[in-house]
């Protein structure tokens, strides 16, 4: 039997784990590996038919459960309630309640709100350097769960406290003090949930959480838990894909030096498919086998632990023609970075929805943004994400590209939204509304409204 050791919160595997994949990926379909103490599929072969192999599951078998921890009595609640960790037929008649709530239709319908908030987002840009992963990357998804949910946006620090320390109990660096933090936020996250999803039995809205209320199935309901543990992956699972994608992909993209055609209507898809191949957010899910199973040359006991390791089939070159090279106009291929089979990520479609309209706007609205510090990533194995992402944009750049085009159409020196950026109203001189529009000023002599013109003249 092949087995590797890698520590997973080694600096330099953390920063690139690429390579000790293409090692472990070249010994056997199936390599024990040692500091997991589990079997590991690396290949892109071995991943896809495990996902697919209803032999192996989320659940943990009945005769490895153990008490919980008195610690961890709010968080396990939540895990043993969430669809994530269910399987059929209770796993068919969560998903099966939760996707009457969550259709795709709905999450289609999202494309101009998602739109407008990443408009607003950059609007409030600041100048010089700033960290894009603050500023943009992490609001975009979580403003957009708390209005599908319907919670307040201003509660949406919050979310992002209770997401980030409840996910951290599934990274390699889990200690007791990441524990008790998890704990706290499942409990504090789950009392809200509760308490809000009262109010709506009492006075529905139309917002996500009322729908799943509603949602029946053979005269089935979600319970109060269920509906908990559902509104709680949804936020954890959608904000860890987007967030990461989105600044996984704004890097690789300004590393690669990728022509910025490929954000394009007819060409988006495939480079988002590609941000998610190429450097997906989770790199590892596992699965418990089921029965005494023989497959890949491996023999499986009951309650064993396998590893399949998403990022590491997404470089297979049994599968791609240069796995290393980032190549957004390749044919879209299926890969594993949402998984497959039973547990494909419910949340998938709007992750791709949201990181496809947040980089077309991004880089339409700054097509300038420059990493002004090489990006690091955060010890937060099996996640794969950045610490920060520190850019900038030249607006200067983007004003002397725009002025000259809009200055010649509108006869104007320049226009801006209530001159809000440079603090004071100009004097208004021919006045005229458009759709998008608030007033039309001339303004002289104020830079910073010149940063506001060419933000406009991107957008008509």
């Amino acid at each position: 039997m092949a087995s590797v050791r890698q520590s997973p919160t080694d600096p330099v595997f953390v920063q690139n784990p690429y390579p000790f994949y293409a090692r472990a990926r070249s010994m056997a379909p199936l390599v024990q590996w040692d500091d997991y103490g589990m079997m590991a599929a690396f290949g892109h072969e071995a991943v896809h038919a495990l996902l697919r192999d209803r032999r192996f599951g989320r659940e943990k078998p009945v005769e490895l459960r153990r008490p919980v921890p008195a610690h961890l009595t709010a968080f396990d609640t939540v895990e043993r309630h969430s669809l994530l960790n269910a399987e059929p037929p209770r796993h068919t008649r969560l998903r099966g309640l939760v996707l009457r709530a969550f259709t795709s239709r709905r999450i289609t319908g999202l494309g101009p709100e998602i739109r407008t908030l990443c408009h607003q987002l950059i609007d409030a840009f600041p100048t010089g350097s700033f960290d894009l992963l603050d500023a943009y990357c992490s609001r975009i998804p979580v403003l957009i769960i708390a209005r599908l949910l319907g919670v307040p946006e201003e509660m949406w620090r919050d979310l992002l406290r209770w997401s980030h320390d409840m996910v951290a109990m599934y990274q390699a660096r889990r200690t007791r003090v990441v524990e008790n933090a998890a704990n706290q936020s499942a409990d504090d996250f789950s009392a809200f949930l509760r308490e809000y999803t009262n109010q709506r039995r009492a006075s529905p809205r139309d917002d996500l959480i009322t729908q799943l209320i509603a949602a029946e199935e053979k005269s089935d309901k979600l319970s109060t838990d269920e509906l908990i543990g559902t509104c709680i992956l949804l936020l954890n699972a959608g904000h860890e894909a987007t967030v990461h994608g989105l600044g996984n992909g704004v890097k690789t993209l300004r590393e690669t030096g990728t022509d910025l055609a490929c954000l394009t209507p007819d060409r988006i898809d495939a480079t988002v498919e590609e941000i998610l191949r190429f450097d997906p957010p989770l790199h590892m899910f596992t699965r418990y086998a089921y029965d005494n199973i023989e497959i890949f040359g491996h023999r499986f006991n009951r309650g064993d632990e396998v590893a399949l390791m998403l990022a590491a089939a997404n470089r297979d070159p049994e599968a791609w023609d240069n796995p290393d090279r980032f190549d957004p106009t390749s044919p879209i291929k299926t890969n594993a970075s949402f998984g497959a089979g039973l547990h494909f990520c419910v949340g998938a479609s709007l992750a791709r929805l949201e990181i496809a309209i947040g980089l077309a706007v991004l880089f339409e609205r700054c097509s300038n943004l420059h990493l002004t510090t090489p990006p690091q990533y955060s010890d937060t194995y099996h996640f794969h994400g950045l610490t920060r992402l520190m850019v900038a944009v030249d607006w200067s750049l983007t004003i002397a590209k725009s002025k000259k085009k809009y200055e010649n159409r509108f006869n104007l020196h320049c226009v801006c939204w209530d001159c809000r950026w440079c603090g004071n109203l100009c004097q208004q001189k021919n006045s005229w509304r458009m759709p998008g529009m608030i007033r039309v000023h001339e303004v002289q002599n104020r830079p910073n409204c010149w940063r506001v013109f060419s933000i406009w003249c991107a957008e008509y």
